[in-house]
């Protein structure tokens, strides 16, 4: 009976706790939008190839997209992906006009806007060896690691955003 309640009072006490915070934001996550020149080859990248699982998806019409001020007008698809399928997993928006890339930047240098995102790995063995089944070339020396020892690849989805993936081999 003990044990049953200190966990109702742990509940409770983190209940309030969440209730009291100061914090103005709903979600401690962030939900990012980018957009892809091509769905399908993003889609196969970002499950394919990183791992990610698609959790939804819906399309704006012309209306919302126009009064949103997200277009002038024009509708658009958008995919929904997580790293984990659960409710404290940030989200991955693809967003869609499908428009053709207008080329690759070689490094992330080459403009400002969002360039890179940064993935934690619990091992990199799996998304290596999809990445090599789908043809995806690996920008970093082989083999190279961080200061803690993990191994640090990059890679580029279709439209050139690069992809960092940081954990044990």
């Amino acid at each position: 009976m003990k044990k049953y309640t200190v966990i109702i009072c742990l509940f409770f006490g983190a209940v309030l706790f969440a209730q009291n915070s100061t914090s103005n934001f709903e979600k401690p996550t962030i939900s990012i939008g980018l957009l892809v020149s091509d769905m399908e080859a993003s889609l196969a990248f970002y499950t394919g190839v990183i791992g990610m699982q698609e959790t939804g998806g819906f399309p704006v019409d012309s209306v919302f997209a126009k009064k949103s001020g997200l277009s002038g007008g024009v509708p658009f698809k958008v995919k929904m992906l997580k790293l984990e399928n659960n409710e404290a997993a940030s989200e991955f928006k693809l967003v869609s006009f499908g428009n053709k890339t207008l080329g690759k930047e070689q490094v992330i240098q080459d403009q400002n806007r969002m360039r890179y995102m940064t993935i934690f790995v619990k091992s990199m063995a799996p998304i290596l060896e999809r990445a090599k089944k789908a043809g995806v070339s690996i920008l970093s020396e082989p083999e190279l690691t961080v200061r803690d020892g993990r191994q640090f690849v990059l890679l580029q989805d279709p439209d050139g955003v690069f992809v960092e993936l940081i954990g044990n081999k």
